[in-house]
């Protein structure tokens, strides 16, 4: 386990502050607001602390209200909504400033048996067999807006060894591609069982942190545009959904398969699913985002 994901790992091991109140901190990002999925899963762990540690949660909603100040604490507070004998529901509510920025409704189940079937894994190559974060981003630090950028991007997916199947959108701007993209991830070393947040909770938490890092590059793709670091967009996350449908491991490789089926309005949104390497589909995500072509 690497430092950075040790201090990903404390950044998710929130404060309770009183009952069903929680602080979190935040680290610096590659923009100036709090990184999205950093938001969304501290909330999940807030509400997964209120909740029996053997029902690990099967789905999430949210909304990004405000930009988050990463100078700033964030607080969350949990609503019990429902304990019910399946099924448990909490509602978050992130909190800087005196003004919501974010908000979360999540449910949790326990374990039990039922019909199966799921979608098979579409086909992608070994993830060893592709280029690091460390060797690709450094070999297209032209391309940025500022110098900078590649060490800041490298800095601040540190803890995530995230390897891309075909070429991110920073390398073929002005290339329409087809709307998909695939990814592979697992953590920057093994998770211990026995940490501050339990297991499987820690694991869809980490799952859902990195879930906001790369859903809208499919949008991109299919308009040839490069992203923020590039400057021909600027954007920003407005809602996300998850449904966890199967166990998982977050450090081990798991597919991040993504495609963009519509982007309008301003808005573009993005489907994923996450496989685990032997095939299992383990996570569906949906994501809407706003993006925009600068003006002048």
């Amino acid at each position: 386990m690497n430092d950075a994901l040790r201090s990903l790992l404390d950044l998710l091991a929130l404060e309770r502050i009183e009952q069903d109140i929680f602080r979190g901190e935040s680290r610096a990002s590659v923009v100036p607001r709090v990184f999205g999925g950093q938001v969304a899963a501290q909330a999940l762990v807030a509400a997964g602390r209120t909740v029996p540690a053997d029902r690990p949660p099967h789905s999430l909603h949210a909304y990004f209200l405000r930009p988050g100040d990463p100078g700033a604490p964030i607080v969350y507070t949990v609503d019990r909504i429902r304990d019910g004998r399946s099924f448990t529901t909490r509602r978050v509510v992130a909190v800087q400033h005196g003004q919501p920025i974010f908000h979360l409704s999540a449910s949790f189940q326990t374990a039990e048996e039922g019909l199966e079937h799921q979608e098979p894994m579409p086909p992608a190559p070994d993830p060893l067999e592709l280029p690091t974060a460390a060797e690709m981003l450094p070999r297209h630090a032209e391309r940025f807006l500022a110098p900078d950028v590649a060490e800041r991007l490298l800095e601040a997916r540190a803890a995530i060894d995230l390897r891309y199947v075909d070429e991110p959108p920073y390398v073929t701007v002005g290339e329409p591609r087809e709307p998909r993209s695939q990814v592979w991830f697992r953590t920057q070393g093994k998770l211990d069982d026995d940490g501050a947040i339990p297991r499987p909770l820690l694991d869809i938490c980490l799952v859902t942190y990195v879930s906001d890092m790369t859903l809208l590059d499919s949008i991109l793709l299919a308009h040839g545009r490069g992203g923020w670091a590039v400057g021909d967009v600027v954007g920003a996350s407005l809602d996300h959904a998850m449904w966890f449908h199967r166990p998982l491991h977050a450090d081990e490789w798991l597919l991040y398969d993504q495609e963009a089926p519509t982007a309008q309005s301003g808005r573009g949104l993005g489907k994923g699913r996450i496989f685990t390497a032997d095939g299992q589909l383990a996570v569906s995500v949906i994501q809407e985002g706003v993006i925009r072509v600068p003006r002048g």
